[in-house]
């Protein structure tokens, strides 16, 4: 017997969600920088290189909203209240993943 679905199959645009992944991780690696080269506050115990981590982490999580703001793609094409609320929940939602990637990046160096 051959299994059978009854989920409605959406393709999943690569060059689309590529694109939202650049885009969300781009906003984050900016936004990390800011906050990096924004303070003058160095530990020697954090070791030479430690910027590294968070300028790695925090992208990865923006490219992650990047992920879900594309998710959100259909219910935001459907317009009206339904597009409001795809607004909010993909501003919310990156918002979060940013805030929680930029805690995992900073974890032991800036806030330890």
């Amino acid at each position: 017997m051959a299994p059978s679905s009854t989920l409605p199959a959406s393709p999943i645009h690569r060059k689309s969600l590529v694109f939202r992944m650049l885009q969300g991780a781009a906003i984050a690696f900016l936004l990390i920088l800011i906050f990096l080269f924004g303070n003058d506050y160095s530990d020697p115990a954090w070791g030479k290189y430690w910027m590294i981590r968070p300028m790695i982490v925090v992208p990865i999580a923006g490219a992650m909203g990047g992920v879900l703001y594309y998710f959100l793609d259909d219910l935001r094409s459907q317009g009206g209240w339904k597009k409001i609320l795809a607004i909010i929940m993909s501003l919310l939602g990156y918002i979060i993943i940013l805030w929680f990637g930029t805690v995992l990046g900073l974890d032991g160096t800036m806030w330890n």
